[in-house]
C-alpha cells in the first residue's frame, strides 16, 4: 500500500510541475543556464496579427514557436511613463503574466525613463525631473518596489546599458558619483525588500570600458554582470569578447551574461526603414556572413563561448520578433528585420535551434 501510495504522490508530483496550478507551466526552477530572447515590441506587432511559421513551414502561434526551440527566458524593457502604452507598466506585466503561463522566465530591464536607456542617453523620466534629489531616491525606491511586487521577475536589470549611469544628470557615474550609487542602492534594496529570490543584472555595453565600470560598481549588491555585444558597435572579435567576460567575472567572483547580441541573415530589406545593419564593413567576415547560417553560426559561438566561461550563465538574443510589422513600404517600420528570428515570410530561421541546450 506504501509502494502504490508514493507512486500516486509522484505522479500528482510531477502533473504539478507540468501543469501548474490554474494551467500554468512552471518553469525550470532549477535553471543553469538563461537562453533568451528579448521580444519586447511583440505586444505592439501582435495587434497587426501576423501570421508565424515554423521551421517546417507550419503556421504556429509565436510564442509556442519559441518556447519549442529552446528559449527559457524572455527579456521584457520597461519605460516608466513611455508616450503610448507599448513598454509601460500594464502592458509589461500583462505580457508577462502570459509569458509565465507558457513557462518562461521573466528578465526585466528597467529603463528608469519614459523612453530608450542607453549610454548616451540616459533621461529622468519627466515627472521626476523637477524632484529633489532625496525625493527622486524615493521615488526610484517607490517604483521599483511596484514593479517587482507585481511583475515578480527572475531576473531584473537595475537600468539599461548605463556605462554612463542613470537618470541624469543626478545619476551620472563620472559627474555625480555618490549619487549614482546612492540611487542604485535603492533600487537595489527595493528589489532585495520585496522580491528577495529575484537577482539582479548591471547592464554595460560592450567591451572597451567594461573594467572601469564593473570597478565602479563592486561595492553594491547585485548578483549578475551583462555586457552588450553587436560587432558593428562593439569590435569583431569574439575572442576578446570571452577574454573579457573570464576576466570580470573571476575578478569580481560573478556569474556573467551576453545581455544583448543579435545578427543578420541578410543585407536586405522586406520594408522601406533603414535598416542599422546593411553594409558587409559591419560583419564578421568570412567566418559569418548574412546569410541563415552565418547568423545561425554567430548565435552558436556566443552560446558556447559563454559555456566555456566558468562563471558564463547565458546569453539574450534581442529583436528576435522585429519582422517587417507595419508592411513592406512602411517608413517607419522595422530597422532590424535583417536580424529577426524568422525570415522575410515570418518562418523561424535556423538560429532558433541554437537556443535549445544540449
Amino acid at each position: 500500500m506504501d509502494k502504490i501510495v508514493l507512486i500516486l504522490f509522484v505522479l500528482f508530483f510531477t502533473s504539478c510541475i507540468k501543469d501548474g496550478r490554474n494551467g500554468i507551466i512552471e518553469p525550470d526552477q532549477n535553471l543553469t543556464f538563461i537562453s533568451a530572447v528579448d521580444i519586447s515590441n511583440y505586444p505592439e506587432i501582435s495587434l497587426a496579427n501576423p501570421n508565424f511559421y515554423d521551421a517546417n513551414g507550419s503556421l504556429k502561434d509565436f510564442l509556442s514557436v519559441i518556447k519549442e526551440s529552446g528559449v527559457n527566458t524572455i527579456r521584457l524593457r520597461l519605460w516608466v511613463n513611455p508616450s503610448t502604452q507599448h513598454c509601460g507598466l500594464e502592458e509589461v506585466k500583462q505580457f508577462s503574466q502570459t509569458l509565465k503561463a507558457k513557462g518562461f522566465k521573466i528578465w526585466l530591464t528597467v529603463h528608469y525613463s519614459d523612453t530608450w536607456a542607453d549610454p548616451g542617453h540616459q533621461i529622468t523620466p519627466q515627472n521626476w525631473q523637477v524632484l529633489n534629489f532625496n525625493s527622486l531616491q524615493d521615488s526610484v525606491e517607490n517604483y521599483t518596489k511596484k514593479i517587482t511586487t507585481e511583475i515578480q521577475p527572475e531576473f531584473i536589470q537595475i537600468g539599461n546599458e548605463i556605462n554612463t549611469g542613470f537618470l541624469h544628470p543626478k545619476g551620472d557615474i563620472v559627474n555625480n558619483y555618490s549619487n549614482f550609487l546612492a540611487l542604485m542602492n535603492r533600487a537595489i534594496s527595493a528589489v532585495r525588500l520585496h522580491a528577495p529570490e529575484t537577482k539582479i543584472i548591471l547592464h554595460y555595453a560592450g567591451i572597451e570600458g567594461s573594467d572601469w565600470f564593473f570597478d565602479k560598481v563592486k561595492n553594491l549588491d547585485y548578483d549578475i554582470m551583462g555586457l552588450s555585444y553587436y560587432p558593428i558597435w562593439h569590435g569583431k572579435s569574439i575572442d576578446s569578447l570571452k577574454s573579457k567576460m573570464n576576466l570580470l567575472s573571476r575578478t569580481y567572483n560573478k556569474k556573467i551574461v551576453v545581455a544583448e547580441t543579435a545578427y543578420p541573415f541578410t543585407l536586405s530589406w522586406n520594408d522601406w526603414t533603414n535598416n542599422i545593419v546593411g553594409l558587409n564593413d559591419q560583419l564578421i567576415l568570412p567566418e559569418f556572413p548574412a546569410t541563415a547560417l552565418g547568423q545561425k553560426n554567430f548565435i552558436k559561438k556566443i552560446r558556447t563561448v559563454t559555456q566555456e566561461i566558468e562563471l558564463g550563465y547565458g546569453f539574450c538574443y534581442w529583436g528576435g520578433e522585429l519582422i517587417a510589422w507595419k508592411g513592406n513600404q512602411s517608413t517607419d517600420g522595422s530597422p532590424w528585420e535583417n536580424q529577426a528570428l524568422f525570415d522575410f515570410q515570418n518562418k523561424a530561421q535556423p538560429v532558433l535551434t541554437e537556443f535549445k541546450l544540449p
